[in-house]
Order: C-alpha cells, then structure tokens, then sequence
C-alpha cells in the first residue's frame, strides 16, 4: 500500500481554475473522501492522482514518488468509473482480468494464476456464478461488483473511486455502501473516494476532504466535520437537515455582549463575547443543527417561539419547519409529537451545541 500527498496542486481548463492549490495528505491504508457539489472539482482532483490529468502546478506524491510525469499505469492505482467502463464485448470473467492480462508479462503471471485471482476476487463480491455473462445481461448491483472487482484484482497501492453507487437505487446503494466499507478493511488499500452524497461520506470515510469551486475547505473526521464546521458552506452541506444559521447582531452593553437574534436574545459568557468582539463587526450567525433543538421550554437554554409551516414525519422522528420572523428554522421532533400548520410552537437551543459564524466571511469563530 501507499500513503498519498499532494502539495499546492493546481488544474487549469482554460480561465477556469477546476482545482486551486490543493494540499492534502492522505494515510497508508486510509479511507478518504472527497465530498462537494457538482462542478467543485473533485473528480478533477481524482484524475490527477491517477494521471488522467497533469497538474498545472504542484506535486502528486504516491508512496513518496513524485508522480507529476508518470504515465497512469505505472502508478499502481486502480479506479471504478461513475459509469463502470465495463467492456461490453468481454465477458465478466475477461473484463476482470484485463488489468493482469496487459501487464502479465511484467507481473510474471501464468493463466493459470490470473484464472485464479479472477476466481477468488469473484467469489470475495459474490459474483462467481456471472464469470461467463455479458455485461448487458447483469443488472446495475452487478455490474458495479464487477468494477470493483477489476480495481481490485491485481492489487493496487491506491483504489480511486468516481461517484461509483450514483446510478444504483437507494436500497442498493446503502447494501453497496457495507459491501466497499468492509472492501476496503480487508484489503486495506488506500482509498481516496469522489461523492456529492455527505451520507456516503460519513458512513464510509475515516478522514473526509469538503471541497468547493477548487479548494479544500475542511478536513477531518465525520465527528469533527458535523461538530465544528469551519465555515457556513461546511456547516449547510454537512447533516440531513442541515445545521439552522440564523443571523444576529452582537451588543456590548457595560461589559456584557449579547446576542440579538430573530426572537431571542442570547447572553454570551465574558470571553466568548469579547472574542466575538475582537474577531467581527457584530454581524453573526448562530449555527445550531435541528437535532440540538428541543420542543418545549429546557432550563437554562434560550428560546424561541415559532409558527410552523411545515411538518415531514418520516417515520422514527419528525422534521418541523418553523417561521421565526421569517427566517425558517428546522426541528427534530420526537415521533409522538403532533403539530399542524399554523401552530406556534416554544422550542429551546442546546446552549453547548450553539456555534457562532462572522456573517461577512463565514467562518467560525467560536
């Protein structure tokens, strides 16, 4: 296996910057996420590690090489295509051969022994009995472990892979899911993983990179992705719903900064308030995510009355939307509790979850 590194990488199609002076270091054995929304350059980023694309500037490190000028088959990665790139003429059993059968000479390989990797790849995905089908005649689930299974047949150092459950159905896509997590962890191959789903990212990922218009803009683990958003464009991407930011204006009064949002007021501790000070010009947002919400009045969390506006029950819990004044604001409700459109509803802010973002930069800052 092999760790990667990339050092101020930069791609250029034109004036447009697809990938802007990208530094990342991804572990020996790791599993690694690149997650951001479309056209935020993350698949520009995985053709580079794999040297379908060559950067403008910077360096591409696998397992300590510089790989700016190497050709991609001699950098010993593999990558599953969004599209599986499966060759329709071939069978199943020759499509997952292909990467040992071009390089057999080199690689030393009898038939014999590339029959057997097909065999024991196939039977490690649960495809040994579509060894002699044709790609046209497996369905999407299929054709997807067969990709796999040709990423993985020869042993890479680096698996890459494109968005690769995007065309399978929501069922199939969380069994797939298990299927490359528990891959992954038995192969240990270090894996870098291109999605727009942050569900994917964070079941799957050990460390996850969140990309947009080129950059990095945090990286981390699940938990420190979700807990402490750098800035508002990780904070809205990250969690299903998203994290609530509502815009407030901090005041100081004889030493006492304190929070004026839409329909409360938040009093903000001696230090918090003079950091707040220090680092903006009163213009907030108060980030709290729909799950650190509760309905109903908590001692000592401030609160907030607010006019319900939509109501999504989804089985083990509900998700209320809330007019505060005209900003909406999102709640987790308990399954039992019962509200209808138009009701006003009293819910309190876990005060330890609340974080605070300068609204002209986004950023964090307490």
């Amino acid at each position: 296996m092999a760790d990667v590194k990339l050092r101020n990488v930069t791609k250029r199609f034109g004036k447009v910057i697809a990938v802007n002076k990208v530094t990342l270091d991804i572990d020996d054995g790791e599993f690694f996420a690149i997650l951001g929304p479309s056209g935020c350059g993350k698949t520009t980023l995985l053709r580079l590690i794999a040297g379908l694309e060559v950067p403008d500037e910077g360096d591409i490190i696998i397992g300590g090489r510089v790989v700016n000028n190497v050709h991609p088959r001699d950098r010993d990665v593999a990558m599953v295509f969004q599209n599986y790139a499966l060759y329709p003429h071939m069978r199943v059993a020759d499509n997952i051969a292909f990467p040992l059968m071009v390089r057999r000479r080199e690689l030393g390989l009898s038939s014999e022994e590339i029959r057997r990797r097909v065999v024991e790849i196939a039977k490690i995905l649960g495809i040994e009995d579509l060894l002699d089908r044709y790609p046209r005649e497996l369905s999407g689930g299929q054709q997807q472990r067969v990709a796999l299974a040709r990423a993985l047949v020869r042993k890479p150092k680096v698996w890459l892979l494109d968005e690769p459950l995007s065309n399978l159905d929501a069922k199939l896509r969380v069994q797939m899911r298990a299927e490359i997590k528990a891959l992954q962890r038995r192969f240990r191959v270090t894996t870098v993983y291109v999605t727009h789903d942050q569900g994917e990212a964070m079941s799957l990922a050990d460390r996850i990179g969140v990309m947009n218009e080129g950059r990095i803009l945090q990286v981390g683990t699940p938990d420190e992705l979700y807990l402490k958003p750098v800035d508002t464009f990780v904070a809205s991407f990250i969690g299903s719903p998203t994290m609530n930011l509502l815009p407030c204006e901090a005041q100081e009064d004889g030493g006492v900064v304190t929070l004026n949002c839409v329909g409360f007021k938040l009093r903000l501790d001696p230090g918090i308030g003079s950091l707040v000070l220090s680092k903006t010009r009163g213009k907030l947002y108060l980030g709290v995510r729909p799950e650190h919400v509760r309905i109903g009045e908590v001692e000592g969390w401030p609160r907030v009355r607010g006019k319900v506006t939509l109501v999504e029950p989804t089985g083990s819990h509900a998700i209320i939307t809330l007019d505060l004044g005209g900003e909406s604001f999102k709640v987790i409700a308990p399954r039992e509790f019962k509200a209808s459109i138009g009701d006003e509803v009293v819910v309190s802010l876990d005060k330890d979850k609340i974080l605070i973002y300068d609204m002209e930069t986004g950023r964090l800052v307490v």
